[in-house]
């Protein structure tokens, strides 16, 4: 092997601007904070549209990092709080990215009238229903390889019992009502 190609080795840098935790790496701020001279001006993609021109400006670093910090300090305090009150810890709280599937699944569910709020009535909102599918289905996309088992089954189930579900209220819907069938029951 000639000499030029031994021991050049590599080097791995962490360029992650937040750490697992969610908290703003210092160690990197200043690497990320662009200025007009070091940064060329590159046609975006054709894939990638441009933000509208009257988008607000996307916030500072600055205001990022505050912003950030607030809410942090906020749920501590609503984390002592809900300890108190109910007896929960803060990682009874936490969101999951299993927990966030969850929460989108019951809202398509709530979306076809196949469940409701303890008390309230089931309503229909089919549009809502398939776009909520449909978004995750995106999400099934978009993280295809990046899950964990767990979360890979969870999400595929999902989709499938929502899409099920989806059909069987929407030919419901096509057949009209039935002569003599019972409406729904309403406690």
């Amino acid at each position: 092997m000639p000499e030029k190609y031994k021991d050049e080795g590599f080097k791995v840098s962490d360029r992650r601007l937040f750490s697992s935790e969610g908290d703003l790496r210092s160690d990197v701020v200043e690497e990320f904070v662009p200025t007009k001279e070091a940064t060329p001006e590159v046609e975006a993609p054709a894939t990638e549209a441009a933000p509208p021109a009257d988008a607000p400006p996307m916030p500072t670093l600055a205001e990022q990092t505050e912003q950030a910090d607030a809410y942090r300090k906020t749920n501590r305090s609503m984390d002592e709080a809900i300890s108190k009150e109910l007896g929960s810890t803060a990682a009874d709280l936490e969101i999951t990215f299993e927990r966030f599937l969850g929460s989108i699944y019951m809202t398509a569910l709530m979306q076809m009238g196949m469940a409701h709020e303890p008390g309230g009535q089931p309503r229909l909102d089919i549009l809502g229903a398939r776009q909520t599918i449909d978004t995750l289905g995106l999400l099934a996309e978009k993280t295809k390889g990046n899950l964990t088992s767990g979360e890979q089954t969870f999400l595929q189930n999902a989709l499938y019992e929502l899409r099920m579900a989806y059909l069987e209220v929407t030919n419901a819907l096509a057949r009209g009502p039935q002569p003599g069938a019972a409406g729904p029951v309403i406690k």
